[in-house]
């Protein structure tokens, strides 16, 4: 019964093992591969990657205002009217006519209208005197309205195009913006795990101080040579640590959710609840950076001041547009046209269409109407000035107003902005350079309380010290390890914020924004 009870305990410890071995396998991932994750799988950045698309379809569509468009036309009809005088000199007048058309119109940049068009028809009658039934006509026509005053000009008449083009030049921004931002989220989400793994690593040292400090002193109380008192104070800084482990374990397990977040693993169960294992240590490479050049690299590369200056633009163009339309309108307009008519040819007798005797026909067709017209045999041209004055223009000076007052608020934005960006590198700046000298102090701080803690220890193996300041200074110990991974974690974090404030994250981690639009 032993033996069985004995085989049973082994295959239990043994199943729990391999249970316990599968839930702490990890998944590994250095920072760069993090990030990559991030940015092919994060949410944000699939949402944000809409928007170039969507504006760079606004773009074509603007652009189509400048295709040229064919018009075609035909037209049928037939007429039967009672005459009413006796020249017509038939019972019920029938007249059958079709109609076709083709119209070419092109919108140039200047806010001209040309069309170029070709019409034709034919017309057949049963009135009487007609010279020519059936009728063919056509005309070539050319028709030009150029705006001189209002709706003039290149930039008036391009607005929506290069709104367009400065929306699209933003939305790329925004991606860039949104990039940059989803990569610092993730190298702060990867440094916090670094952060919390390593500060439970500190919490488990302290513990195992505090355990073999507790089991010495236990022993020293059965041999008579401590106090009862001393086990006490020992239990409660074991209770107080192994609370803390408790804690290190939830912020561990909640750092690797944000990280799991942030690549999107949440739809993928299976690494969900796999743990996540930093591949990467925060290290101290110092880097010489010169506020001066952080500034000026800052105010050109930002997306959103790339931004905000593409809003200006397009205010200024509105503002352009809005100014040109308190002018009066005058349009000059010029047309050519050239008939051309044939048809079948009627001959009276003695040339006298009142006898109302044909003695020949001579054919026609609606081909030699056509040639005619575009021989150009017959032009005809006008020429002339249209003036347009309203009589009010209240709408056009509100929409001039708002359109100024929007322009003088997006500077005043651009200003603030630059002013809060050159606050930011600033702090950053001299971030980067206090980080440095925190980790060099704290690894200071931390050897000295190594020291501390073994001299402490010596003094208590001789009697010259208490259990209580040795434990005193193992808390100081670990709060100097753990000091000291913050400070070299806030020096790398500082970095990744100098990357982000410089508008640089992109470049440094070699990402262009094409190749995520392209996914």
């Amino acid at each position: 019964m032993k033996r069985i009870i004995a085989l049973f305990s082994i295959v239990f410890l043994a199943a729990l093992g391999t249970s316990f071995g599968q839930e702490q396998e990890g998944l590994t991932l250095s920072l760069e591969d993090a990030i990559v994750k991030a940015l092919r799988n994060n949410l944000n950045v699939a949402v944000s990657v809409y928007g170039p698309e969507i504006a760079d379809a606004g773009l074509t569509m603007a652009k189509e205002t400048f295709l040229p468009q064919l018009d075609l036309s035909f037209n049928t009809q037939k007429n039967e009217n009672p005459p009413y005088w006796w020249l017509q000199g038939a019972g019920t007048i029938r007249t059958d006519q079709k109609d076709y058309g083709a119209t070419l119109v092109q919108r140039v940049p200047t806010g001209a209208n040309i069309s170029l068009s070709l019409s034709s028809y034919r017309s057949e009658t049963n009135e009487s005197f007609q010279l020519i039934n059936p009728r063919y006509g056509s005309t070539l026509r050319l028709d030009i309205t150029q705006p001189l005053l209002r709706n003039f000009g290149f930039k008036v008449n391009r607005k929506q195009i290069l709104v367009a083009q400065n929306n699209l030049d933003i939305s790329r921004s925004q991606l860039r913006s949104t990039l940059q931002d989803t990569i610092y989220q993730v190298q702060e989400a990867y440094w916090n795990l670094v952060y919390a793994i390593e500060s439970f690593k500190v919490n488990q040292q302290s513990l195992q101080l505090a355990r073999d400090l507790l089991a010495k002193s236990r022993k020293e109380v059965e041999v008579g040579v401590l106090a009862p008192l001393e086990v006490l104070n020992a239990e409660a800084v074991v209770a107080q640590r192994e609370a803390d482990i408790l804690q290190a374990e939830i912020l561990i397990k909640r750092s690797e959710d944000v990280v799991k977040s942030l690549i999107n693993l949440s739809g993928d169960e299976a690494v969900w609840t796999r743990r996540i294992i930093p591949a990467d240590k925060p290290v101290l490479a110092k880097k010489d950076i010169s506020l001066e050049a952080a500034l000026s690299e800052a105010l050109s590369r930002r997306p959103d001041l790339e931004s905000s200056r593409k809003t200006i633009e397009s205010s200024e163009i509105n503002f352009s547009f809005a100014r040109n339309q308190t002018l009066p309108g005058l349009d000059l307009q010029i047309s050519y046209w050239s008939p051309g008519i044939s048809g079948d040819r009627i001959k009276y007798l003695d040339n006298n269409p009142f006898l109302g005797i044909i003695i020949e026909k001579e054919k026609g067709s609606g081909s030699d109407s056509l040639r005619d017209a575009m021989k150009l045999l017959y032009k005809n041209w006008t020429v002339g000035l249209t003036l347009s004055l309203p009589l009010s223009n209240f709408l056009t000076r509100s929409q001039y107003a708002q359109a100024k007052l929007e322009l003088g608020q997006n500077l005043a934005r651009l200003k603030s902005q630059e002013q809060q960006v050159m606050l930011e590198v600033n702090d950053v700046v001299r971030s980067i350079e206090t980080d440095a000298k925190r980790v060099n102090a704290y690894r200071l701080a931390r050897e000295l309380a190594e020291k501390r803690l073994e001299a402490e220890e010596k003094k208590l193996r001789v009697g010259l010290t208490t259990n209580y300041f040795v434990l005193q200074f193992q808390e100081e110990l670990a709060n100097a390890r753990s000091m000291e991974i913050k400070s070299l974690i806030d020096y790398n974090l500082s970095l990744a914020r100098h990357e982000r404030a410089v508008g640089s994250s992109l470049d440094n981690h070699g990402i262009k924004v094409s190749d995520v639009i392209a996914k």
